[in-house]
């Protein structure tokens, strides 16, 4: 699709400077702009790009004073980066507003199906499942029995959403995402470990966001529970019987066992991993990286290392640990002189 400056500084409340018919097709980086693309500048880092960028409009802050003349159509916003965040919103809003059901699809005749549906070629949807409105239903996506699906959820190619879950309003699980497979639970035996039935299910509430292939598993009994507003890196495990609090942000290749709870408004970097049934604490934060093995029961603190200690603890002590290799140095001269006496 085509837009015009003007049109554009409409939708972010800005203002053109130069041809207000300027036309543009796509976005660009301001330094690999492209006749026919639209950029922003909002760093000083990158404002020498602007005097020598192809981008036929850049969207800049009202305060941008340009030193040298600036060939390209400027629109000036309170705020360039907030401006263009809004403007790429729109564009995936157009881009991913897809629809129609292809016929290349398998839809159970049990399932109930609600309005303005998108379902892609090669998607499955089981028996006795519930999509609401304006879900859209990527290619190859398989949607177990007795499945609900909230309006407005997106479910990218190769989602995977075993039976009998539950997924909230505006989600989105991006490529390779597995809802409701088995938790990983065996009892050992003489003959062997027996694996244990996971009868229960997922629930998703609203607004959650998914990166591409988290896993997350069923429960045991009982609810695999994600709240409202979560955010989920790709790569993410979240195991059997656990919850996750309300507007907690997980980045990529975090493991959570089995029953744990992590609480709200958490912020958890990428590659930690918590042992099972703990409590981790609201507004809680923790480092790349990081172990946890026991219950984190204090809102509001920040822990880093294997294991998990609190920032300024750990800070002092990882002074310690670097000088290890001086100190058993220097002990070691200590104990010989005191062998020669």
């Amino acid at each position: 699709m085509k837009f015009t400056a003007e049109q554009i500084s409409g939708l972010i409340n800005g203002f053109v400077e130069g041809n207000p018919d300027t036309i543009i097709h796509k976005v660009s980086k301001i330094e690999e702009g492209t006749p026919g693309s639209i950029s922003f500048l909002s760093n000083p880092l990158y404002t020498h790009y602007i005097y020598e960028t192809q981008a036929s409009i850049v969207i800049v802050n009202k305060s941008f004073i340009p030193e040298r003349p600036v060939k390209t159509t400027l629109i000036r916003v309170d705020s360039a980066e907030v401006a263009f965040g809004k403007l790429l919103e729109l564009y995936n809003q157009i881009k991913d507003n897809k629809k129609g059901i292809s016929k290349q699809c398998f839809i159970a005749e049990s399932a109930t199906l609600g309005e303005n549906l998108y379902v892609g070629e090669f998607a499955y949807i089981g028996e006795n499942a519930q999509i609401g409105n304006n879900v859209k239903i990527h290619p190859q996506v398989y949607i177990g029995d007795n499945t609900v699906i909230g309006e407005n959820t997106i479910l990218y190619p190769g989602v995977k959403i075993y039976s009998d879950n539950i997924l909230g309003k505006n989600c989105i699980f991006h490529a390779g995402v597995v809802i409701g497979s088995d938790g990983f639970r065996f009892v050992p035996q003489n003959a062997g470990n027996k694996k244990i039935p996971q009868i229960g299910n997922v629930v998703i509430e609203d607004d959650v966001e998914m990166g591409a292939n988290c896993a997350i598993d069923r429960a045991t009994l009982g609810s695999t529970i994600i709240r409202k507003g979560v955010k989920l890196d790709n790569l993410v495990h979240v195991a059997h019987n656990c919850e996750i609090g309300e507007n907690t942000y997980i980045a990529a290749a975090t493991g959570i066992a089995g029953s744990t709870k992590v609480g709200k408004n958490c912020l958890i970097s990428g590659h930690v991993a918590m042992a099972p049934h703990l409590t981790i604490a609201d507004n809680t934060s923790m480092g790349g990286a990081t172990g946890v093995s026991k219950s984190l029961t204090k809102p509001g603190l920040s822990y880093l290392g294997s294991p998990a200690m609190e920032v300024s603890k750990f800070r002092r002590s990882i002074v310690h640990f670097r000088n290890f290799p001086e100190i058993v140095e220097r002990i070691d001269k200590l104990e010989k002189s005191l062998k020669n006496k």
